[in-house]
């Protein structure tokens, strides 16, 4: 597949007066043509800055970005501008003009490349169309729902034809309901026009949601990279690790077994109730931890973490009785205790 964007070695240090902040420390990756990319991370990991890094609006401190196999290192600050064209962003909180209407807001990134007013409508209106906000050409931003906004956001995005779009946290700000709404609508973009997209969360949720492949940051470093389905079903680094398993860490005090183990279910192996057999057949009690469900890229997958009998014979005989149903079992390190 053809590259779209190279992240060769960065690196970004924030000096200030009592401290230095090391938020990006050697970051290598590419993301190909087409793609929708999701770069997760806590709060604090990094992924806002590198995202920056992306279009220089951050100048990595050494390192740098190839988009299209161009250096963005090398260029003048006329040539960086005329790439941003090509790179869009939405944000968090919309950043919409709150002094213009929908239709002027949407046309103000038309305006700056100096695009003919007739035109700059014309295309506005198009764009109105493709988020189903055509009524609203005339409203406030003040007028409209966070979703509303949020949409007149990527229309905006869009005005330039770019070839790439960010977004940065673009549904933290919204409800499940319309977060699901917006991440329909950039999987909708992507088929349609082929755009390369890069998704910035924290919710392993919305990655799982749209995205083909996931890189993971954790206190600036590249955790992991893979695509989303190899990283929930077998997460390696500590930060995978976590935002995978995100769920009920209380403790239990009814099984005192220190031993846990993840399972993974996928739609092929859902329909034997596999837990209520292997303890009729093994004969002893697990304690079920956590259990979720998820959809990525359209196929159900399921994971529970089981709580082990404190008899490792009794522990033994269970993982094996699992594996022989082809699933995958994971042991986990200090879960419990």
């Amino acid at each position: 597949m053809e590259t779209m964007i190279q992240i060769k070695d960065v690196t970004k240090t924030f000096v200030g007066k009592d401290n230095t902040v090391e938020a990006l420390k050697g970051i290598n990756l590419e993301i190909h043509k087409g793609e929708i990319y999701g770069i997760i991370g806590m709060s604090g990991a990094g992924k806002s800055t590198l995202v920056r890094c992306l279009n220089f609006l951050e100048r990595p401190t050494s390192g740098t970005v190839f988009v299209e196999g161009k250096d963005l290192s090398t260029l003048n600050d006329g040539e960086l501008r005329q790439t941003r064209t090509q790179i869009a962003m939405i944000f968090q909180h919309f950043n919409l003009l709150m002094q213009r209407t929908v239709l002027d807001n949407i046309c103000f990134p038309m305006e700056i490349i100096k695009k003919p007013r007739k035109e700059a409508v014309e295309r506005a209106r198009e764009l109105l169309e493709i988020v189903g906000l055509s009524e609203k050409e005339l409203a406030y931003p003040a007028q409209l729902s966070g979703g509303q906004k949020q949409r007149v956001a990527i229309a905006r995005a869009l005005a330039t034809n770019p070839k790439i779009l960010l977004c940065d946290e673009a549904t933290s700000a919204l409800d499940p309901t319309t977060t699901k709404a917006i991440l329909a609508l950039l999987k909708e973009i992507n088929e349609k026009y082929g755009i390369t997209i890069v998704i910035i969360t924290h919710e392993m949720t919305v990655v799982q949601e749209i995205c083909s492949h996931v890189a993971i940051i954790d206190e600036g470093v590249l955790a992991e990279t893979g695509t989303v389905e190899e990283v929930f079903q077998r997460p390696k680094s500590k930060a995978a690790k976590k935002l995978v398993f995100q769920g009920d860490r209380q403790q239990h005090e009814e099984m005192k077994g220190k031993r846990c183990i993840r399972i993974v279910f996928t739609s092929n192996s859902s329909f034997e109730p596999v837990i209520a057999n292997m303890v009729l057949t093994c004969k002893a009690p697990v304690n079920i931890l956590l259990a979720d469900t998820r959809d990525i890229g359209g196929v159900a997958h399921g994971q529970m973490i089981l709580q082990m009998p404190e008899d490792d014979g009794a522990a033994e005989k269970m993982i094996q009785y699992l594996k022989n149903r082809k699933l995958e079992v994971e042991e986990l390190d200090h879960y419990v205790g």
